[in-house]
C-alpha cells in the first residue's frame, strides 16, 4: 500500500513587480492584478497549488510568504477563492530574498512535527495547461518524497535573454526526472538560441519542491550563515490569529540571498546533493516584463493584444491596456501602450525590461506613482483621489460591509462627507449618527472622528477635504481595527 505525501504548498508573495508599472505598484504589485480572466495571479497560483491533491498526495493549507504591507491585499484575495482552506501569512517586515523566505516556511512546516514536502511557488506566474502543470508538480512532489531537491524546468518555445536555464545531464526518460547538470545565468541572444538547439536546456521556471528537513540540511551546508539568522528570526516569532511575524530585528540581520544563490546553483557537480528536474509543458510563464503579458494574451490577425476600451488602427504586434478611458493607437508597430488614471507608458516591446528605468527616475524625484495607484486599497475598502487643488482634495472612498475606519484626527484639514449608496455610521466628536443616501456631515479640523459600514452592503460616500495641509501622513489615530495605532 502506497503511503500518503503530505504537501505544505509555500507560496512566494513579496515581489514588487516594478517592471509592469504602471499597473504595478508597490502598495499594489503585479501578484495582486488581475491581468486575464477573473483571478489575480496570485490567486491563480494559490488554486493550482490546491488542486495537487491525489490519491497518495495530501495538500494542507497554503503558507503564504509576503510583505507586511500586502497582508490585507492577501487575505482579501483569499477569502474570494471559495473552499481553499484557511492560509497561514508569514509577514517580512523587510525584503531578504528567497532563501530567507523559503527558510521561514520550512521551519513553520517542521513546527507541526512532520518533515512534509514544500512546494514553492512565485505568487506571479501564469499557466495555460494546468492538468500539464499539475501532473508535472505531483511528479516532482513523488521525487521530492524520497529526499531529493526538485525544480521544474519549462522547456524553451524560443530564445529568451531574460530567464536563468538549466543543463539537464544524461539519462532519464522524457518527462520523467533529470539530473541537473548546471544551473546557467540569463545568457545573450546568441547563447539562448544555441540552448534551444541543443534540447537539454530549460528555463528555470523557480518552483522548488523538497521535503523542510531536506532544504533547511542543505542551506546548513552552503549558507550556515543564511540558516542560523534564520533559525534566530523564527525563535523570536510573534502570532496572532491571522498573521506570524518573525523578529524584526533578527530578520534584518539575515544576509539577503536567492534560493539558486544561496543553494541550488551549488548543488550540480558531485556536491552530494540529490537536485533533480521536471520537465514542464504547459504554457508557462512569469510575466515579468510587458512583453511577456502581450506573449500570453489573445492576439487578432495582427498580432495585437487589448484590455479595456481601446481600438486600435493600422498596427501589428501592439498591446493596449486601458483601464479607465478611451485609448486609440495608429500606425504602432510592436509597442506596449499602458493607460492608469494617472499615469501612461507608451514602450517598444523589444525593450519591455527597460521600464525599471523609469520607475527609479520616479523614486530619484520623489514622486508617489511608482508606490500607490490614485485608487488606494487599506484593509476595510479603497479610496480614489478624483480631483485636488490649492487647498482642497475630493475623494470617493468605499468601504466594507461591517468594516470601518480607525478613530482618529486631522491637525489641518476639515472633511464633508456625503453618502452616494449605502448607510455610515459617523463619529464626529461626542456624536454617533445613521447617514443613508443623499444625506452629509462635517467634520471640523481637530475633531475626533470615524466612519464604519454597519450594513451589508458596500458603503460610497464623496469625501471633500479642506486645509493648509491634506497629506495621507495628517492622521493621528486612536483606535484601529488593523493595529495601525502608533
Amino acid at each position: 500500500m502506497t503511503s500518503t505525501i503530505h504537501v505544505h504548498p509555500v507560496i512566494m508573495a513579496g515581489g514588487s513587480g516594478t517592471r509592469l508599472w504602471p499597473l504595478s505598484r508597490a502598495q499594489h504589485p503585479k501578484q495582486f492584478l488581475v491581468l486575464q480572466g477573473n483571478r489575480s495571479l496570485f490567486q491563480q497560483a494559490a488554486a493550482r497549488l490546491s488542486a495537487l491533491a491525489a490519491p497518495d498526495i495530501q495538500i494542507a493549507a497554503p503558507t503564504i510568504v509576503g510583505n507586511e504591507e500586502h497582508r490585507f491585499l492577501v487575505l482579501d484575495q483569499l477569502r474570494e477563492l471559495k473552499g481553499l482552506p484557511a492560509a497561514t501569512a508569514l509577514l517580512e517586515p523587510t525584503g531578504r530574498n528567497t532563501a530567507p523566505a523559503m527558510t521561514l516556511a520550512a521551519l513553520h512546516a517542521l513546527d507541526s512535527g512532520a518533515d512534509p514536502v514544500l512546494v514553492v511557488s512565485p505568487a506571479d506566474q501564469t499557466v495555460t495547461d494546468e492538468a500539464a502543470f499539475t501532473e508535472a508538480l505531483q511528479r516532482a512532489v513523488r521525487v521530492a518524497a524520497g529526499g531529493a531537491i526538485v525544480i521544474l524546468g519549462v522547456t524553451p518555445d524560443r530564445p529568451e535573454t531574460g530567464f536563468g536555464y538549466i543543463r539537464a545531464g544524461t539519462g532519464g526518460a522524457a518527462g520523467e526526472a533529470q539530473v541537473v547538470a548546471q544551473f546557467v545565468e540569463k545568457p545573450d541572444l546568441e547563447t539562448a538560441q544555441r540552448y534551444v538547439v541543443a534540447g537539454n536546456y530549460y528555463w528555470n521556471s523557480g518552483i522548488f519542491v523538497v521535503r523542510a528537513s531536506v532544504w533547511l540540511a542543505a542551506l546548513e551546508r552552503f549558507r550556515p550563515d543564511i540558516a542560523a539568522a534564520s533559525r534566530t528570526a523564527w525563535a523570536a516569532k510573534s502570532q496572532d490569529a491571522s498573521f506570524i511575524r518573525p523578529g524584526r530585528e533578527q530578520f534584518a540581520a539575515i544576509p539577503s540571498e536567492s534560493v539558486d544563490y544561496a543553494v541550488m546553483e551549488k548543488c550540480p557537480g558531485g556536491t552530494g546533493c540529490d537536485i533533480r528536474m521536471v520537465p514542464l509543458n504547459a504554457g508557462w510563464s512569469d510575466l515579468g516584463a510587458w512583453d511577456a503579458v502581450w506573449q500570453v494574451s489573445a492576439k487578432d490577425a495582427d498580432g495585437n493584444a487589448q484590455v479595456g476600451d481601446a481600438l486600435l488602427n493600422n498596427s501589428r504586434n501592439t498591446l493596449v491596456h486601458a483601464t479607465s478611458r478611451l485609448v486609440g493607437v495608429v500606425g504602432l508597430d510592436n509597442v506596449i501602450v499602458v493607460e492608469t488614471p494617472d499615469a501612461v507608458l507608451v514602450i517598444d516591446r523589444a525593450r519591455s525590461q527597460d521600464v525599471k528605468t523609469i520607475v527609479g527616475q520616479l523614486q530619484g524625484a520623489g514622486r508617489s506613482e511608482h508606490t500607490l495607484h490614485r485608487q488606494v486599497h487599506r484593509p476595510w475598502g479603497w479610496y480614489d483621489s478624483i480631483d485636488a487643488g490649492a487647498r482642497f482634495q475630493v475623494k470617493r472612498i468605499m468601504v466594507k460591509p461591517g468594516a470601518s475606519l480607525s478613530l482618529q484626527m486631522h491637525h489641518h484639514r476639515a472633511e464633508h462627507w456625503i453618502v452616494v449608496s449605502g448607510t455610515a455610521e459617523v463619529t464626529n466628536g461626542d456624536q454617533v449618527i445613521l447617514l443613508t443616501e443623499n444625506q452629509s456631515t462635517y467634520i471640523p479640523l481637530g475633531t475626533t472622528h470615524r466612519l464604519a459600514n454597519p450594513g451589508k452592503v458596500p458603503l460610497e460616500i464623496i469625501e471633500v477635504q479642506s486645509g493648509s495641509y491634506l497629506g495621507e501622513d495628517d492622521i493621528v489615530r486612536f483606535e484601529d481595527t488593523y493595529g495601525r495605532v502608533q
